[in-house]
């Protein structure tokens, strides 16, 4: 069947369609992207702002139009943290279902982690033992580690790329003390899950998701997306370290000249490696694996999941 999973995130609405039945890999059919930055849309109370939810609406009509036009049977539809933690999401909701008819279901931190730990094991296989996923959104930072498919402990912080640039990041570039008191709120909020984790031993393998990530990968050396989806691609430690402060003394615009960075990216990369530089450390990873599989495959894979074989 074709499947269509319309992922509101904290940037971008997403519409990923997939081919897929129980048993077999999702395969991506098409792909229609909108960056919408719900985070920044926020008024003072933290309320999406009237205008934001118009432009929310008219790109998930368009998204929908889209799934239509790929012949999707079902859309499984959901938002994450830029909506599950506005002021008025729940009139956001009813408003969003009322003019277009989507019910967007909204994923907590937990679940966020649990899916997205769901995608990399399927990836992975059994074979790569108990698996520490890591994953940086725009809204918020997914920590998960386990041995099966759901894991032991998922824990969701507010430490997104796009969150963390809007409210501690304004100059471009970056003010220096900006910069360190961003460092130092990163660390000390990662450093409070650090210890739930340990106490189920060290991981097998370390593996990381989202685009913050998958550019990261890439300036400090990985593979282009051109040379396919099961190409390995990984990120060092010592690597990460020696390029944030290279990221701290650039503009967004120089940034986005970087391979692998957009342009809609480049001003929170830097958030984000601060983020990913800060959780490598505390957990003690001196490198890991990017994860092709995300968030949107979780939910794929779970709605698969529950299909008769047959």
């Amino acid at each position: 069947m074709r499947l269509g999973v319309l992922d509101v995130g904290s940037n971008t609405v997403h519409l990923l369609v997939v081919d897929a039945h129980p048993g077999a890999r999702p395969l991506p059919a098409h792909s229609h992207k909108a960056e919408l930055r719900l985070a920044e849309l926020l008024d003072d109370d933290g309320a999406i702002h009237p205008d934001g939810v118009d432009r929310l609406i008219s790109t998930l009509e368009k998204a929908q139009q889209a799934a239509e036009d790929k012949g999707c049977e079902d859309v499984l539809p959901f938002a994450t943290s830029a909506v599950r933690e506005a002021a008025n999401a729940d009139e956001v909701l009813s408003r969003v279902k009322a003019v277009t008819g989507i019910d967007l279901q909204v994923l907590s931190g937990d679940e966020e982690a649990r899916l997205t730990f769901l995608a990399a094991r399927r990836w992975f296989g059994w074979s790569a033992g108990k698996l520490l996923v890591l994953d940086i959104g725009g809204g918020s930072l997914e920590i998960a580690y386990g041995i099966d498919e759901d894991p032991d402990i998922a824990v969701s912080l507010p430490l997104g790329a796009g969150r963390l640039t809007a409210g501690m990041l304004p100059g471009d570039p970056p003010d220096p003390e900006d910069v360190r008191a961003l460092r130092r709120h990163v660390r000390a909020q990662i450093a409070r899950t650090v210890g739930e984790f340990t106490r189920f031993g060290r991981p097998d393998h370390v593996v990381a998701t989202s685009k913050t990530f998958k550019q990261l990968a890439r300036i400090a050396g990985a593979a282009r997306s051109t040379e396919g989806l099961y190409t390995s691609r990984e990120l060092g430690r010592t690597s990460l370290e020696g390029w944030v402060p290279k990221l701290a003394a650039m503009t967004a615009t120089q940034r986005a000249t970087l391979p692998g960075v957009s342009e809609g990216r480049a001003g929170q990369l830097l958030a984000g490696a601060l983020v990913a530089e800060g959780a490598m450390d505390l957990f003690g990873v001196d490198g890991l694996e990017i994860c092709p599989w995300a968030l949107r495959e979780g939910v794929i894979l779970r709605r698969l999941d529950h299909l008769p074989a047959f």
